[in-house]
Parts: C-alpha cells; structure tokens; sequence
C-alpha cells in the first residue's frame, strides 16, 4: 500500500459514505433501492479497506489511538443505520396484500427513519472529519513509512 494508495482509499471512503447518506435520503422521499447499503460494519467497501488485509499497516500508520477512533466512528454510523434500515429494509412478507399495496413502507416507519437519519447525518460529519485528519496525518508522513 503506498501513500497515494492510501489516500485514494480515503476520498474513496469518504466519497462512500456520502453516496450511502444520499442513497439512504432518496429512500426516505420515496425513492426505491435495489442494493441498499450493508448493515455490517465489515462488508462495506470502507470496512472492507478499514479491516483487510492493510488493517495492520494501517492502525501502524494512523496509530493504534487514532486507528480505534475511526473505528469507533465507523461502528458508530453502521449501528445508527442498521436503525433505518430495519424500518426501511426490513423483510415484507410476500402475499397477495404485499403484492396489492405494493411494498410500501409504513409512513410512521419513514417518520422515525427520518428522526434516526439525522441523528445519523451527526455520525456521518463526525466520521468524515476523522477521515479528513485520517487524509491530513497521512498527506504529513514520509512515503518511506508506507512501504
């Protein structure tokens, strides 16, 4: 993993969890996903990066305190979005009423995912100014430390 690769995974990340927040805030207005984001902190593409087989050179780099807040923060977003999509997502059963109205989602369920999403919009900025730190700290370091 070089220096420039891991500052690419970081705006990839950051640019991920965005797309998931704009993702989520389509559903919310009524809009339909096919793939909704992963509740699992470690099938995302950030946590695929965060958690893989770098994991040990990265918490090296980061700093094993500045390595668990991000973590942390991860963790933090997927719990408050595994709220949203179990009102959202959650498995309809598939008979002749489902069929008729449609799979739509209970108002009240979207009136609480709202509440939940801007709960989560807190986590999100709280895990994207990590991530830019994350950016910061690694712009600093010599390429040699990468290697």
């Amino acid at each position: 993993m070089t220096k420039l690769d891991t500052l690419e995974a970081i705006d990839k990340a950051k640019n991920s969890h965005i797309k998931q927040m704009e993702k989520i805030e389509a559903v919310l207005n009524g809009a339909s996903v096919e793939n909704p984001t992963t509740v699992s902190k470690m099938k995302c593409d950030f946590g695929q990066w965060l958690y893989g087989e770098d994991r040990e050179m990265l918490e090296h780099i980061l700093g094993t305190l500045f390595y668990n807040e991000l973590d942390e923060a991860h963790e933090d977003w997927h719990k408050g979005y595994a709220k949203i999509h179990a009102l959202i997502f959650h498995e309809q059963p598939k008979g002749f009423f489902t069929k008729l109205f449609n799979n739509k989602v209970d108002p009240l369920n979207i009136d609480k995912a709202k509440i939940y999403f801007m709960e989560l919009e807190q986590v999100t900025k709280k895990l994207l100014g990590i991530l830019e730190k994350s950016k910061r700290r690694m712009s600093a370091l010599n390429e040699s430390k990468f290697i």
